[in-house]
């Protein structure tokens, strides 16, 4: 008989279920005793004949899904289609490895990149492990990995699952979901969520659970009890309906209890994201990542082609804010057209506004077709330059972006040299907004790709939230705003302090926006200023949290 236990993860569809666990397992990896490549052409097209294969069969998944999951399906596909892929692992057989020893490490080179851009991007490196899977087995002539066969009601458990398995899945039948890694805007969590199944990401522990061993989880606040008594599954099912009703009445702008204002924005970063995001009750995009325009491609892209994506955005959202951030590529996000050569340590190298102040025909072109797409639409287009550290960088773009008629110029704040001199900076500029998730990573010297080090980057961090105040009283005393796109503003616990902080706007995936709009209602701006002096003074991220949790509003443990 199983332990009771709890374990916490990250709640992504909200719902609660109870049912006998089914284990994915994990899928069989590279062949150990194959033999190296000796002729790296043949080898390269086999691999290509594979990735088609891939691409071919999820291209078909695609084509018999219900539409709302279509195109997650058809983006796993173009993956597996991705020519960069192929190219990548033709460099690991000319380095005489064996077939699917080259395929793994390429992808897990492709997979790295991605990590390193964060956000939503990181979370796609769940999609290529899901390509990168298929193909060795194709190679190996094994089945695919997949969902195992079970019979009567059952609540998933995976390591990771693939969105091209999730999407088949069906909710009379598969009852939860639980991962042990993954992400909140993970193509496996979006895809949960417009099924209805309730479903939590990043639980450290599930997968020591055992086939059968009886699960209750509730989806909303990412809790899972093992073996579970007949009450705590009545008591899942009760607070979950209390939660439901909290957020029932989530609608309009973003603001405090007693009316002070915080605009709710979406991070996005395709022309895909922004049609989504901008069909969600929200108030514009605080975060537009334009790097994806420029990644895993041979030559930068044309004026033309730019000009046409931005305006799609813009257009997507009408009269609604569009905040877009300027290249951010470099060190960790390596351009093959705009390689400065290695670097020992690329997270304090030539990344973001450095490199643009080194290719200036990159951001040139940039702000172009920015001003273009402004001039098409007249839409309200707000432009930020990432990885800014000093007045002079601060001036230098804000001089080019206004040069080419670009009405709101800001910055990121990311660094604490930033954060401390922020007054200075929005003397400058129009605007500031905080990427918290790099500004934890410098100000904490973590590796926010380390995984050991999670509780340095905890944006609970006491440091952390005393730079956020520091940049926010910059912006009181110069009068301009300063929000947060991090992943931070999507906690609805943490946005309160934020608010107390003194941010005027807060950037989250769009699936959290009702839960932090329904937070900030339940409380007023002096209780959410009591809030954020609690979490500052408190000696550690946890002590801070719970000292928050002291104040908050009865109804707001239900969203949590």
């Amino acid at each position: 008989m199983a332990t009771h236990d709890v374990l916490h993860g990250i709640g992504v569809s909200a719902g609660t279920a109870a049912a006998p666990a089914a284990i994915v397992q994990p899928a069989p990896g590279v062949d150990t005793s194959e033999p190296g490549s000796i002729d790296a052409a043949a080898d390269g097209a086999r691999v290509r004949e594979a990735l088609a294969a891939v691409s071919s069969r999820l291209s078909e998944r695609a084509a018999k899904a219900p539409e709302e999951t279509k195109a997650i399906l058809k983006a796993t596909a173009q993956l597996a289609g991705d020519r960069g892929l192929a190219k990548a692992v033709d460099k690991k057989l000319k380095k005489g490895l064996g077939l699917t020893q080259a395929v793994h490490d390429a992808v897990e080179d492709y997979a790295q990149m991605l990590r390193g851009l964060g956000g939503y991007m990181a979370e796609r490196a769940t999609d290529l492990y899901d390509v990168r899977d298929r193909a060795i087995c194709e190679l190996r002539g094994l089945p695919e990995p997949g969902v195992p066969a079970f019979e009567g009601t059952v609540i998933l458990v995976a390591r990771d699952l693939a969105p091209a398995e999730t999407a088949t899945l069906n909710p009379d039948t598969v009852l939860g979901i639980i991962t042990e890694v993954g992400g909140p805007t993970s193509h496996t969590a979006i895809l949960a969520a417009q099924l209805g199944i309730p479903a939590i990401v990043k639980c450290e522990g599930i997968m020591d659970v055992e086939e059968g061993t009886a699960l209750a989880l509730d989806g909303g606040v990412g809790e899972v009890i093992i073996a579970p008594t007949e009450a705590e599954v009545t008591l899942l099912k009760e607070r979950s309906l209390r939660r439901a009703q909290a957020l029932a009445g989530s609608t309009g702008k973003g603001a405090t209890f007693d009316g002070y204002p915080v605009k709710l924005l979406a991070n996005i970063g395709t022309v895909d994201d922004a049609l989504k995001a901008s069909k969600v009750d929200l108030e514009g995009s605080g975060l537009f990542r334009t790097e994806f325009l420029f990644l895993e491609r041979a030559d930068a892209p044309s004026l033309e082609e730019q000009t046409d994506t931005y305006t799609k955005v813009l257009q997507a959202f009408g009269d609604r804010r569009v905040v877009v951030r300027t290249l951010d590529a470099g060190a960790d996000k390596p351009l093959s057209f705009a390689d400065l050569g290695a670097e020992e340590n690329p997270a304090l190298g030539v990344r973001g506004l450095r490199l643009c102040q080194r290719r200036e025909d990159l951001i040139d072109t940039q702000l172009q077709a920015l001003a273009a797409a402004y001039k098409a639409t007249g839409a309200e287009l707000w432009v930020m330059a990432p990885m800014v550290a000093t007045a002079s960088e601060a001036k230098w773009f804000a001089d080019k972006a206004r040069g080419y008629g670009l009405p709101k110029v800001g910055i990121m704040i990311e660094v604490p040299a930033a954060a401390l001199r922020a007054e200075q900076l929005l003397s400058i500029v129009d605007f500031a907004s905080i990427g918290t998730n790099d500004l934890t990573q410098y100000t904490m010297a973590a590796d926010r790709l380390d995984g050991n080090l999670a509780t340095l980057l905890n944006p609970w961090q006491p440091a952390v939230l005393e730079m956020i105040r520091t940049a926010c009283n910059g912006g009181r005393a110069t009068g301009k705003p300063i929000g947060v796109c991090g992943e931070a503003g999507g906690d609805p616990l943490l946005a309160l302090v934020l608010t107390g902080l003194g941010v005027a706007s807060l950037s989250m995936a769009p699936s959290k926006v009702n839960a932090v709009r329904a937070a900030l209602r339940m409380h007023d701006l002096a209780t959410c200023q009591q809030m954020a002096a609690f979490a500052v003074d408190a000696p550690n991220a946890k002590e801070g949290r719970e000292n928050v949790l002291k104040l908050v509003a009865p109804s707001m443990l239900d969203l949590l």
